[in-house]
Protein backbone atom coordinates (compact mmCIF):
# COMPACT_ATOMS: atom_id res chain seq x y z
CA UNK A 1 0.00 0.00 0.00
CA UNK A 2 1.23 3.54 -0.90
CA UNK A 3 1.15 6.54 1.86
CA UNK A 4 0.95 8.95 -0.80
CA UNK A 5 -2.45 11.46 -0.06
CA UNK A 6 -4.69 11.17 -2.94
CA UNK A 7 -4.78 13.58 -5.85
CA UNK A 8 -6.66 16.65 -4.96
CA UNK A 9 -8.21 18.70 -7.91
CA UNK A 10 -8.10 22.41 -7.41
CA UNK A 11 -10.00 23.57 -10.34
CA UNK A 12 -13.72 22.86 -11.03
CA UNK A 13 -15.41 20.40 -13.54
CA UNK A 14 -16.38 21.68 -16.95
CA UNK A 15 -20.59 22.44 -15.74
CA UNK A 16 -19.36 23.61 -12.43
CA UNK A 17 -16.67 26.27 -13.75
CA UNK A 18 -19.70 27.39 -16.36
CA UNK A 19 -22.14 27.72 -13.90
CA UNK A 20 -19.77 29.34 -11.69
CA UNK A 21 -19.14 31.95 -14.48
CA UNK A 22 -22.63 32.55 -15.38
CA UNK A 23 -23.55 33.50 -12.33
CA UNK A 24 -20.24 35.64 -11.00
CA UNK A 25 -20.97 37.82 -14.14
CA UNK A 26 -24.79 38.36 -13.75
CA UNK A 27 -24.57 39.32 -10.14
CA UNK A 28 -21.50 41.05 -10.31
CA UNK A 29 -23.21 42.86 -13.77
CA UNK A 30 -26.79 43.88 -11.60
CA UNK A 31 -24.74 45.21 -9.01
CA UNK A 32 -22.80 47.75 -11.68
CA UNK A 33 -26.48 48.37 -13.35
CA UNK A 34 -27.61 49.18 -9.54
CA UNK A 35 -25.19 51.59 -8.93
CA UNK A 36 -25.65 52.97 -12.50
CA UNK A 37 -29.28 53.60 -11.57
CA UNK A 38 -28.21 55.06 -8.08
CA UNK A 39 -25.71 57.16 -10.00
CA UNK A 40 -28.89 58.76 -12.31
CA UNK A 41 -27.41 57.39 -15.38
CA UNK A 42 -30.05 57.51 -18.07
CA UNK A 43 -29.31 53.75 -19.01
CA UNK A 44 -30.75 54.35 -22.31
CA UNK A 45 -29.16 53.47 -25.76
CA UNK A 46 -30.52 55.50 -29.08
CA UNK A 47 -29.47 53.43 -32.02
CA UNK A 48 -31.06 54.39 -35.45
CA UNK A 49 -33.07 56.88 -33.39
CA UNK A 50 -35.11 54.30 -31.63
CA UNK A 51 -34.35 54.19 -27.93
CA UNK A 52 -33.28 50.70 -26.02
CA UNK A 53 -33.07 50.72 -22.43
CA UNK A 54 -31.00 48.66 -20.24
CA UNK A 55 -33.30 46.59 -18.44
CA UNK A 56 -32.39 43.59 -15.95
CA UNK A 57 -33.48 40.80 -18.62
CA UNK A 58 -31.66 42.28 -20.60
CA UNK A 59 -28.39 42.43 -18.37
CA UNK A 60 -28.82 38.83 -17.62
CA UNK A 61 -29.00 37.63 -21.08
CA UNK A 62 -26.30 39.75 -22.15
CA UNK A 63 -24.23 37.99 -19.32
CA UNK A 64 -24.92 34.60 -19.80
CA UNK A 65 -25.78 34.23 -23.53
CA UNK A 66 -21.91 35.04 -24.55
CA UNK A 67 -20.38 33.44 -21.98
CA UNK A 68 -21.77 30.10 -21.86
CA UNK A 69 -21.81 30.05 -25.72
CA UNK A 70 -18.31 30.52 -25.53
CA UNK A 71 -16.76 28.89 -23.29
CA UNK A 72 -19.12 26.11 -23.53
CA UNK A 73 -17.58 25.97 -26.95
CA UNK A 74 -14.04 26.39 -25.85
CA UNK A 75 -14.72 23.43 -23.10
CA UNK A 76 -16.13 20.70 -25.72
CA UNK A 77 -12.95 22.08 -28.00
CA UNK A 78 -10.61 21.42 -24.77
CA UNK A 79 -11.92 17.49 -24.96
CA UNK A 80 -10.20 17.24 -28.10
CA UNK A 81 -6.95 19.60 -27.12
CA UNK A 82 -6.43 21.17 -24.02
CA UNK A 83 -4.75 24.05 -25.12
CA UNK A 84 -8.07 25.50 -26.62
CA UNK A 85 -8.57 26.48 -23.38
CA UNK A 86 -5.62 29.26 -22.99
CA UNK A 87 -6.32 29.88 -26.73
CA UNK A 88 -9.77 30.78 -25.71
CA UNK A 89 -8.89 32.63 -22.68
CA UNK A 90 -6.63 34.81 -24.81
CA UNK A 91 -9.44 35.13 -27.75
CA UNK A 92 -12.33 35.63 -25.28
CA UNK A 93 -10.48 38.44 -22.87
CA UNK A 94 -9.54 40.31 -25.65
CA UNK A 95 -13.23 39.81 -27.57
CA UNK A 96 -14.61 41.45 -24.64
CA UNK A 97 -11.93 44.35 -24.25
CA UNK A 98 -13.08 45.18 -28.09
CA UNK A 99 -16.54 45.27 -27.12
CA UNK A 100 -16.01 48.19 -24.83
CA UNK A 101 -15.54 49.80 -28.20
CA UNK A 102 -19.69 49.56 -28.54
CA UNK A 103 -20.63 51.55 -25.41
CA UNK A 104 -17.42 54.16 -25.87
CA UNK A 105 -18.58 54.99 -29.42
CA UNK A 106 -22.41 55.00 -28.31
CA UNK A 107 -23.20 58.75 -27.44
CA UNK A 108 -24.62 57.62 -24.40
CA UNK A 109 -24.56 59.74 -21.34
CA UNK A 110 -21.40 59.14 -19.36
CA UNK A 111 -22.81 57.08 -16.58
CA UNK A 112 -24.40 54.83 -19.02
CA UNK A 113 -21.43 54.55 -20.86
CA UNK A 114 -19.48 53.74 -17.93
CA UNK A 115 -21.90 51.02 -16.53
CA UNK A 116 -21.71 49.23 -19.86
CA UNK A 117 -18.11 49.75 -20.96
CA UNK A 118 -17.50 47.61 -17.08
CA UNK A 119 -19.81 45.01 -17.76
CA UNK A 120 -17.92 44.09 -21.11
CA UNK A 121 -15.30 44.11 -19.24
CA UNK A 122 -16.50 42.16 -16.52
CA UNK A 123 -17.60 39.53 -18.85
CA UNK A 124 -14.35 39.55 -20.43
CA UNK A 125 -12.67 38.91 -16.64
CA UNK A 126 -15.47 35.75 -15.85
CA UNK A 127 -14.61 34.04 -19.18
CA UNK A 128 -11.08 33.95 -18.82
CA UNK A 129 -11.51 32.87 -14.79
CA UNK A 130 -14.09 30.51 -15.75
CA UNK A 131 -11.56 28.93 -18.66
CA UNK A 132 -8.97 28.86 -15.78
CA UNK A 133 -10.70 27.25 -13.16
CA UNK A 134 -11.56 24.27 -15.81
CA UNK A 135 -8.16 24.28 -16.72
CA UNK A 136 -6.73 23.43 -13.40
CA UNK A 137 -9.49 21.09 -12.78
CA UNK A 138 -7.82 19.19 -16.05
CA UNK A 139 -4.07 19.43 -15.63
CA UNK A 140 -3.86 17.66 -12.59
Amino acid sequence: MSDAPPVHRSGLTWWKALVTGAVCAVVVNLIVLAVAKLADASLIIVNGGEEHPITVGGVIGASVVPLVAGTGAALLLSLWKLVFLRIAQYTGGGLALLSVAGPLSSGADGGTVAALALMHITLGVMVVTTLELHRRHRLL
